[in-house]
């Protein structure tokens, strides 16, 4: 006599597909007799200009029109009339004569900036009041032509 082909697990497994099967088809007689039962049809959610969700649909004459070429991407250019002083004000947080370099940090935005023997005019020391002016460096913006105040 031959064994059979089915064993236990091949078994198990046909009758999880089948039970699978068939809540597929019992959730989707559901969702039909539901859609019967409410003839609105599909629920919307809108977003109204504050950006929250709403469930009413926005008043299109509220509408504003915007034209292509006013949309700016990226940073707006400079024009000539916001030219900036290059002289800024600061105070040396550290400052290491024997090696040769320091930091100054500026009064108006509180950013450090790397600062080099080499861009000194008059010797500093910590907590100094200097002048200074911004050179882009190797690694970010550096402060050169020093002067104490």
């Amino acid at each position: 006599m031959a064994k059979s082909q089915q064993t236990f697990n091949k078994l198990e497994k046909e009758k999880k597909r089948l039970k699978k099967r068939e809540d597929k088809i019992k959730k989707k007689n559901a969702r039909k007799a539901e859609a019967a039962e409410n003839p609105q049809g599909i629920q919307f959610a809108y977003v109204d200009y504050n950006g929250n969700l709403v469930d009413t649909p926005p008043n299109p004459e509220d509408k504003i029109k915007v034209e292509a070429d006013n949309i700016v991407l990226g940073v707006p250019k400079k024009e000539e009339g916001e030219a900036e002083d290059p002289v800024r004000e600061g105070k040396v947080s550290f400052f290491d004569s024997s090696k040769g370099f320091g930091f100054i940090i500026d009064t108006e935005n509180n950013e450090k900036y790397f600062c080099h023997v080499s861009g000194l005019i008059d010797t500093i020391v910590e907590n100094d009041k200097v002048s200074f002016e911004l050179e882009k460096g190797a690694k970010g913006l550096n402060a050169v032509r020093v002067k104490k105040i």
